[in-house]
C-alpha cells in the first residue's frame, strides 16, 4: 500500500484536519487514520461516515493531507471523488461537512431532495 502525498481524490481542509488531529490527541491514538466511506444513500443524498482507525487493508486507497493519513475503501472513492471535507463552527453548531460534487439530490419521483424535505412519494 503506497500513500500518496498529493492528491485530487479528496480535499481535507485545514481546519478539518486540525479538529481530527485533536481528536486524536484526545483519545491518545497515534498512528491512525481517518476513514472516510459512503455509507448508503436516500432521498437527500449520499450518508457518509467517518471514523478513526489503524485497520488499513490492502485495497483502500490512502493519502495524506494537512498532515492527516485519509483512508477510503475501494467502493466508497468512486463516489468521494473529488469532495471536500471541512470542519465547520458556528452559532448553529459544529461538525464535519461534506461537499461532495458527486451527491444528486433528488427522488425517483424526479423532485427535489434538497434541504427540509423530499419528495411527497419517498416513504
Amino acid at each position: 500500500m503506497e500513500v500518496l502525498e498529493q492528491t485530487d481524490l479528496i480535499t481535507l481542509t485545514l481546519p478539518a484536519a486540525e479538529a481530527v488531529r485533536e481528536l486524536l490527541d484526545q483519545r491518545n491514538l497515534p498512528g491512525y487514520s481517518l476513514r472516510v466511506f459512503i455509507s448508503g444513500s436516500g432521498c437527500s443524498g449520499y450518508q457518509y461516515g467517518m471514523g478513526l482507525e489503524n485497520n488499513i487493508q490492502d485495497e483502500d486507497t490512502v493519502f495524506e493531507q494537512n498532515g492527516i493519513k485519509v483512508v477510503i475503501d475501494d467502493v466508497s472513492i468512486n463516489y468521494l471523488r473529488g469532495a471536500t471535507i471541512d470542519y465547520v463552527n458556528d452559532v448553529t453548531g459544529s461538525g464535519f461537512k461534506i461537499d461532495n460534487p458527486n451527491a444528486i439530490s433528488s427522488c425517483n419521483c424526479g423532485d427535489s431532495g434538497a434541504e427540509g424535505g423530499g419528495c411527497g412519494s419517498c416513504q
